[in-house]
């Protein structure tokens, strides 16, 4: 796909790989709309951002119709990448985070790409990115809410490029495993250093898909971080 004046959606846009996702692509020439609670700090003339509430169907389609006033034409891109993970034993887990992680992680795929499927169809063009996560492919201990959550994106991701396909509509999932971001922040396990990878290399994986040519359908993309735990002695 040709980036230049395409209209992309990045869910979860205020920061990590939602924000270098959105200056990459912005780069390329593509009219982007962020969609996140809180407004990132970056300004460009081809950047608008929209506060929105993912696990709210409601919000998202009034994020939606602003996305579309705004530029008045279909959206042909849309990255789902908003997410979030609550760790510990399963047993601590609450009600009210296990509930959450479901909202954010899967019922905002579902709300974010049914606003955009109409409209990529009738384009013929389009291509839906869900970032799942190596969490969901390789489960440990004390994350069983988040790896179910990414679990389930990978079985909506693999479905979905099986439906949309014959549209000319292009579903990829990209399982990451560490990336250095805001995301590890409350979680006392793990804490972001400089051997995880870097969050403008997950939104250029994001980009070199997108630029793929029009009959080259990436399913399944697995990152990793070279060296985890540093160079050895």
């Amino acid at each position: 796909m040709e980036l230049n004046n395409k209209v992309a959606i990045v869910t979860g846009a205020s920061k990590g790989i939602g924000l270098e996702t959105v200056k990459l692509l912005v780069s390329k020439g593509a009219k982007v709309v962020g969609w996140s609670r809180s407004s990132p700090s970056f300004e460009h003339e081809n950047f608008h951002h929209v506060a929105v509430d993912v696990t709210d169907f409601e919000s998202v389609q009034n994020a939606y119709q602003l996305s579309m006033d705004k530029h008045g034409q279909d959206v042909q891109i849309l990255i789902n990448n908003a997410g979030l993970g609550f760790f510990g034993p399963i047993e601590d887990i609450s009600n009210e985070e296990w509930q959450l992680m479901f909202d954010t992680n899967v019922n905002a795929i579902f709300y974010s790409s049914k606003m955009v499927i109409p409209g990529m169809k009738s384009l013929d063009e389009g291509h839906i990115i869900n970032i799942g996560s190596i969490a969901g492919l390789n489960p440990v201990k004390h994350m069983v809410g988040y790896a179910a959550t990414k679990h389930a994106v990978t079985g909506i991701s693999h479905s979905m490029y099986q439906e949309l396909r014959d549209f000319g509509i292009k579903v990829t999932c990209i399982y990451p495993g560490s990336v250095k971001t805001n995301f590890f922040d409350n979680i006392d396990a793990y804490t972001a250093n400089d051997n995880m990878m870097r969050p403008e290399d997950i939104a250029k994986t994001v980009v070199d898909c997108l630029e793929t040519h029009e009959n080259y359908l990436p399913v399944d993309i697995e990152v990793r971080p070279l060296r985890p735990r540093g160079k050895g002695n």
